[in-house]
């Protein structure tokens, strides 16, 4: 499912993650983050928003990228996305591939803290080695989001030469940064490490105890299961720990968390429900993709997208035709400009996990749109398509 990226307050989407969860603002978010330290949170507070809550844009991309900021607080109400403002595309040049890593090599020097950390997520979900030296810089950063995408993309790479740079982030003042870097450093010879992460998991901070969730998630060791359920069924874990604690537990393959992610499938929010099919998708289990297949008669186009997206992770190309009709059905008619911009992402993010050649006509257009999150989910797009290719055995 998709948690949000380092910040967000509902669950997520990556670009969303991304990407989806409700673009996110860092300067709120930072103040949110230490208004809420060490206090006590209400039992399972909900952010309120409407039917049809906007994805989170830091989200989109991965889905999978934690709010490092304040927002299973009740006293805000969750913002909505602001669609990337058009922006002059960069020079690029070469072929798909080369134009999406110049495209995301520009996104690691974004002046906005959201284009910086989806860049970081991007990088990390297409294992590019070759821009990793880029997100190290970032460790360094000065804002928390991207400091903690920076830390998480380390371990997820097991990127040995950011090995001295994650060290010190053991004791940055803020407590998201810190489990980063334990999740870094637990991949790259210090396993023991991963404990304080299980510790962290009963955090009186809402955002701590999700971002640790994610972590245990992402880390593969089983052990985590029972520190996921702990937190899933107490009383003071927010709609946000819950959604990332049961998405977790099915990253981490455990079935009996099936019926709790069907009830996000058929909840009437939307953002529930993409939460829920990526949450199905990282289960992938047979069960799991059956209900998959359900939401490809969803009505909302983002939940449609979002299901074709998963399907083509599990290798079902079921979810084809909705990604054609974006661009061969007018889809988009009527929509705003949010509203295009987040369809395109969605879809862009799909066509980079089915492997059918037919919606992949559609990758140079969007490389080039006038929207730099669509440019980055289309830059995505092409080095996962990349990774899905057979490698050809090395000649001597």
């Amino acid at each position: 499912m998709a948690a949000r990226d380092p910040a967000g307050c509902a669950a997520s989407e990556s670009l969303t993650s991304v990407l989806g969860k409700g673009m996110m603002d860092f300067v709120d978010a930072m103040d949110e983050m230490n208004s809420v330290a060490g206090v006590r949170p209400a039992p399972r507070p909900r952010c309120p928003r409407g039917p049809h809550h906007p994805l989170v844009w830091a989200a989109i991309l991965s889905l999978a990228m934690l709010p490092v900021s304040g927002c299973g607080q009740a006293a805000r109400p969750p913002r909505s996305p602001v669609p990337s403002a058009p922006t002059p595309n960069p020079p690029i040049g070469g072929d798909l591939p080369a134009q999406a890593r110049q495209i995301i090599s520009h996104g690691l020097t974004d002046a906005d803290p959201q284009g910086r950390a989806n860049a970081i997520e991007v990088v990390a979900s297409t294992r590019e080695l070759g821009l990793m030296p880029g997100v190290q810089k970032l460790l360094a950063d000065q804002v928390v989001p991207v400091k903690f995408a920076a830390a998480v993309a380390v371990g997820d790479l097991s990127y040995a030469p950011a090995k001295d740079q994650v060290g010190p982030l053991l004791n940055d003042p803020n407590p998201n940064v810190q489990i980063a870097a334990f999740y870094a450093m637990s991949k790259l010879g210090q396993p023991e490490l991963y404990q304080e992460i299980c510790k962290a998991v009963a955090s009186s901070d809402q955002t701590v105890r999700a971002n640790a969730a994610l972590l245990l998630g992402k880390s593969g060791n089983k052990d985590g299961i029972r520190f996921l359920y702990w937190t899933l069924q107490r009383d003071d874990s927010s709609d946000m720990v819950v959604l990332q604690a049961a998405e977790a537990i099915a990253m981490l393959g455990d079935p009996r968390i099936y019926r709790k992610l069907w009830t996000s499938l058929i909840s009437k929010y939307a953002d529930d429900r993409i939460i829920g099919i990526r949450a199905m998708g990282a289960l992938g289990t047979d069960e799991a993709k059956s209900a998959i297949i359900t939401m490809l008669d969803d009505p909302i186009p983002e939940v449609r997208l979002t299901a074709a997206e998963q399907l083509g992770r599990l290798g079902d190309f079921g979810g084809e035709a909705e990604v054609l009709a974006v661009f061969e059905k007018n889809l988009m008619a009527g929509m705003d400009a949010q509203g295009q911009q987040r369809t395109k992402t969605l879809a862009a993010l799909a066509i980079g996990e089915i492997a059918a050649e037919s919606p992949a006509k559609y990758l140079p257009q969007l490389l080039q749109d006038p929207s730099k999150v669509v440019r980055l989910a289309a830059a995505k797009a092409v080095l996962r398509r990349d990774l899905k290719k057979p490698q050809r055995p090395a000649t001597k």
